[in-house]
């Protein structure tokens, strides 16, 4: 069976399209026209599409509403293969963020190993500053206590 969609919604509104918006297909690719059972029997009044070609048909037959129940599955498969290809681009969309994430990161990891490099040097400065001004304190130290010391004597 082959069936064309020219339309597309939801369930409920693939129901109420007209036979020319949504058409089924036979075997030879013409249009199935829909039909009614005219005999009586259990099936009289049932809608059904069979081959254009009546009485030389290529086969084809298929009640209306099994028509119906296969456009609700079909509709509902095109939803949900909607859904995935958005759900494909959006993953695709945030690999592309955690790449340029991940890039970001490596930079700041090299500034933060530069200014733990630059830190560092400072810190070693501080203590050579530090140490300096030991050095200095002690010489006015002594200088003051031999300043002291001649003038005591």
């Amino acid at each position: 069976m082959a069936t064309s969609h020219e339309s597309s919604g939801n369930s409920s509104r693939s129901r109420s399209m007209s036979d020319q918006q949504c058409q089924v297909m036979c075997y030879h690719g013409e249009i199935a026209p829909l039909r009614e059972v005219k005999y009586n029997g259990p099936t009289y009044g049932k809608k059904f599409y069979g081959c254009s070609y009546w009485p030389r048909t290529c086969g084809y037959f298929k009640w209306a509403d099994e028509v119906h129940e296969i456009r609700d599955m079909q509709m509902r498969l095109l939803e949900k293969d909607t859904e995935i290809a958005e759900l494909e681009m959006e993953k695709g969309f945030l690999e592309d963020k955690i790449k340029r994430l991940k890039e970001a990161k490596l930079k700041l990891d090299d500034v933060v190993e530069e200014l733990s490099i630059e830190n560092a040097e400072i810190r070693e400065g501080l203590y050579a500053a530090k140490a300096d001004k030991r050095v200095i304190l002690g010489l006015a130290l002594s200088w003051i206590f031999f300043l002291l010391y001649v003038l005591i004597k």
